[in-house]
């Protein structure tokens, strides 16, 4: 017992967190409302940052317990709520990664930030002392959060991309009020303009952005002959006599959530550089094996010998997949 009690002080609330958010991860992956949940964390975890915001010093500054207590117990439920949010969007936006693009940088933030808030021990020596750093829980959170569940019902992505990102930064008003000294009217006027800012920004980089919940189901690479159903495949490297006599398909299946309707296109790419770009027909969300859509090229550049991508985008630029293959003499 007396080796214990160290121990549950010491990592009790980095087991109760990484329990919990399991079973908040279990909760949504079982097929419940995902967007009443979500809206839920988010109210209670904006509501405690606003509260904390404004009672911190009053409680750091005092010399009774209960007060001390109350601090105490306000920031481990900010940090599970902190993990709970994190540990629920980790498996949608893994889905919507592409390893190799610039939007496996956010899927590293979000890593990064659920295991220091899982680890109590770090995130006790690395955020308490520094309160500006649990903001920056606080808006990947809510940014994560409502970029994921506003698609779901029925906002365009690149518009929950942009209302997501501005309302991140509006809810960050009390704190900008308590830390500045000013009326509401004023705090909110600035994070106002400053989320409008932060927003196009955003939509301006949104290839940094994995699409989530768009994600690729399946994907191949055949001959044009035949149908997509009896599309034959093609193994390892292409050589570059069959790819301009018999030409190629692109077919790609989407996975998104009912009731969303998003237009996409196949970027072909050789070399690094862009060969042509296909407007494909608008991914009609629902299908849970995905929306299957292909591009057909038949025309090549005079040598394809090498390196060829074809990106699967959104129209505001997101990348939603890639598939890759390889053209030989």
């Amino acid at each position: 017992m007396k080796r214990l009690l160290p121990w549950v002080r010491r990592w009790g609330i980095s087991a109760y967190s990484l329990v919990a958010g399991i079973l908040a991860l279990f909760i949504f992956r079982r097929g419940l409302p995902h967007v009443p949940l979500i809206v839920g964390y988010l109210l209670l975890l904006w509501l405690l940052v606003a509260v904390l915001v404004q009672v911190r010093d009053a409680l750091q500054a005092s010399n009774k317990r209960t007060a001390r207590l109350v601090l105490t117990a306000t920031e481990y439920t900010i940090q599970t709520l902190y993990h709970g949010v994190l540990l629920f969007l980790l498996p949608a936006y893994w889905a919507a990664t592409t390893l190799t693009s610039p939007n496996v940088f956010f899927l590293l933030l979000l890593v990064g930030l659920t295991l220091l808030a899982t680890i109590d021990p770090w995130y006790r020596a690395i955020v308490h002392p520094r309160p500006w750093f649990g903001y920056v829980f606080f808006l990947v959170s809510m940014f994560g959060a409502l970029n994921l569940a506003l698609p779901l019902v029925g906002l365009p992505p690149f518009l929950a991309l942009f209302v997501a990102a501005w309302l991140a930064v509006v809810l960050l008003t009390p704190a900008v009020c308590r830390a500045r000294g000013w009326r509401w009217i004023h705090g909110l006027t600035v994070t106002w303009l400053v989320g409008l800012v932060v927003a196009g920004a955003v939509e301006l980089r949104s290839i940094v952005i994995p699409p989530a919940p768009l994600f690729l189901a399946s994907t191949a690479l055949g001959w044009t002959v035949g149908t997509l159903d009896s599309l034959e495949p093609i193994p390892g490297a292409i050589r570059a006599a069959d790819l301009k006599a018999r030409g190629l398909v692109a077919y790609t299946a989407i996975y998104a959530p009912a009731g969303l309707r998003q237009p996409v296109e196949h970027v072909w790419l050789h070399q690094g550089r862009v060969v042509s770009v296909v407007r494909l027909t608008p991914v009609q969300g629902g299908r849970r094996e995905g929306f299957r859509t292909f591009s057909r090229k038949t025309s090549f550049p005079a040598d394809p010998v090498g390196r060829w991508v074809v990106d699967v985008m959104t129209e505001s630029g997101q990348l939603i997949g890639r598939l890759r293959f390889r053209v030989v003499p």
